[in-house]
């Protein structure tokens, strides 16, 4: 069994890179951390430094062993904060992780009505991509995660449960004096000649590719860019067509139109994710108020100055990765 402070010792060294410098920053002398390193690698089976002629490096074995010192290191830390709130009747605080287009909307207006309930818990947000917010849930690092199936799924796993808040249809986005801004649905197929600005890198399957080809071809792209903003100015600027997420409808410039693609529209899901061990109270409250509050876009939200049509579509249910 490892102890406590022989983890934070080892994370200071593979930090420091010099038995010197941990001594110094944990005020030890430098033979005590020698003693306690060796210490710690009779336990761990093996070396877990390689001592070099300027300091020390992990090892294979000395980096394994510190991802997992920081991952008990960071839930103890968790821990005594929580403590410390319960103890002085602070409210604690709430690690918050989303992807791109969900803080559009979806999310800022979850925490605001959050906020307005619970003024004394400390808010963080970080913003990623779905895959690496999952990773971070599953290390600690965050309370609650809003993540997307899309582009490519969301790997299954143990460590955390999936609530399903919504699916969310993919809105065409053309300038607003396109020819076929006027119609309130568009065909697919009626952009084969479009010049598709698309963000995923080339021969990556995407949403967009699949359902083109559906009905009959493959898209032109022309222009990668990986941010949706960015994708809307190339739009604007008459360089392509693009797709939105409806969830960020609300969000989009007043001078392009968003139009449904009707039955052809690309669809995505968006979870809530929490923690399978004891999520905290307001993660739990959180999630409430995404599961309550508007769809972040979707039916019946007001539309842009070039109208658009389709949304998400709520569901509910927990679901389990």
């Amino acid at each position: 069994m490892f102890e406590i402070d022989a983890l934070r010792l080892l994370d200071v060294v593979a930090r420091t890179g010099s038995f010197t410098a941990a001594a110094d920053e944990l005020n030890y002398t430098q033979s005590a951390v020698s003693r306690r390193i060796a210490s710690l690698e009779r336990e761990a089976g093996g070396p877990l430094f390689e001592r070099l002629a300027r300091g020390v490096r992990p090892t294979p074995a000395g980096t394994l062993l510190h991802r997992h010192a920081r991952e008990v290191l960071e839930r103890l830390d968790r821990a005594r904060a929580e403590l410390a709130a319960v103890h002085h009747g602070s409210g604690g605080r709430l690690r918050v992780g989303a992807f791109a287009t969900a803080n559009a909307v979806l999310v800022p207006e979850a925490l605001r009505r959050f906020k307005e309930a619970r003024p004394e818990v400390e808010l963080t947000l970080v913003e990623g991509v779905s895959a690496r917010l999952m990773e971070r849930l599953q290390e600690g690092s965050l309370d609650l995660a809003v993540v997307s199936d899309y582009p490519s799924g969301l790997s299954r796993s143990g460590e955390a449960g999936l609530t399903l808040l919504f699916t969310d249809e993919l809105l065409l986005a053309l300038p607003r004096d396109h020819r076929l801004a006027h119609q309130e649905v568009v065909d697919l197929g009626d952009l084969r000649d479009e010049n598709w600005i698309e963000g995923a890198p080339p021969g990556h399957a995407t949403m967009l590719a699949e359902s083109c080809m559906r009905v009959g071809f493959a898209p032109k792209v022309g222009i990668r860019i990986g941010e949706w903003t960015g994708k809307l100015g190339y739009v604007a600027a008459g360089l392509g067509v693009a797709l939105v997420p409806a969830m960020a409808a609300r969000a989009v410039r007043g001078d392009l139109a968003l139009r449904s693609l009707g039955e052809q529209a690309p669809r995505r899901r968006v979870y809530a994710a929490l923690p399978h061990t004891t999520p905290l109270p307001a993660a739990e409250r959180l999630l409430g108020l995404l599961q309550r509050g508007e769809d972040g876009g979707g039916d019946g939200a007001p539309a842009n100055e070039g109208g658009r049509a389709g949304g998400a579509r709520r569901a509910s249910g927990r679901e389990t990765m």
